[in-house]
């Protein structure tokens, strides 16, 4: 059974750490390039492939104690929310391009380049982290996936239009404090635990 609220919180969290990061910003020059279905599709595939394996090192995360997984989640989200806060703007970003605008061509460009510079990015982690807490991996997975799907979207369709009205430093602030907040509270449950 999915639980709309851990989905919801899960797609909250995730969006906003996902949107000031650079693959956002790779799949906006992927879409003003190509076709934006082609790169959505390659984008949106890779992202869920990463969402797979950080819920499934979530769940082997569940198979500690209680308090120890409270502990280690809480020192991961403080940890998170230090490197949202404490990154630099740097939105360069080196992108091959694909010879020629065919579909697998692009979708490949698009999966490559989020295949690479996700793995181990902190939404992943963010994302085993969700899942080692909840202990709902379907819920979390979901959420996750959604939310990388609903940014690589935004990127590739709209993304310029989104950052002159939105500051890229306000949404940063805003994941940074969401995840200090989750790693107060479960460090709190592995005290009081």
């Amino acid at each position: 059974m999915i639980s709309i609220t851990v989905t919801a919180l899960v797609f909250g969290v995730v969006f906003l750490a996902e949107l000031p990061d650079k693959t956002a910003l790779a799949g906006l020059v992927l879409g003003t390039r190509y076709r934006a279905s082609y790169v959505f599709a390659g984008v949106a595939a890779a992202f869920t492939l990463h969402v797979v394996m950080a819920v499934a090192a979530g769940s082997l995360l569940t198979l500690l104690p209680q308090q120890i997984v409270h502990a280690v989640t809480g020192i991961l989200f403080l940890g998170g929310a230090a490197v949202l806060l404490l990154k630099k703007d740097d939105h360069e970003e080196h992108i091959k391009q694909p010879e020629n605008q065919s579909f697998w061509k692009v979708a490949a460009a698009g999966f490559m380049l989020i295949l690479v510079a996700e793995f181990g990015d902190l939404t992943q982690i963010m994302t085993a982290n969700l899942a080692a807490r909840y202990n709902d991996p379907l819920s979390v997975g979901l959420g996750a996936v959604l939310a990388l799907w609903a940014v690589a979207g935004l990127g590739i369709v709209g993304g310029k239009a989104l950052m002159k009205r939105v500051p890229l430093k306000l949404i940063t602030r805003v994941a940074a404090l969401l995840m200090l907040g989750l790693g107060v509270w479960s460090i709190w449950e592995a005290v009081a635990g």
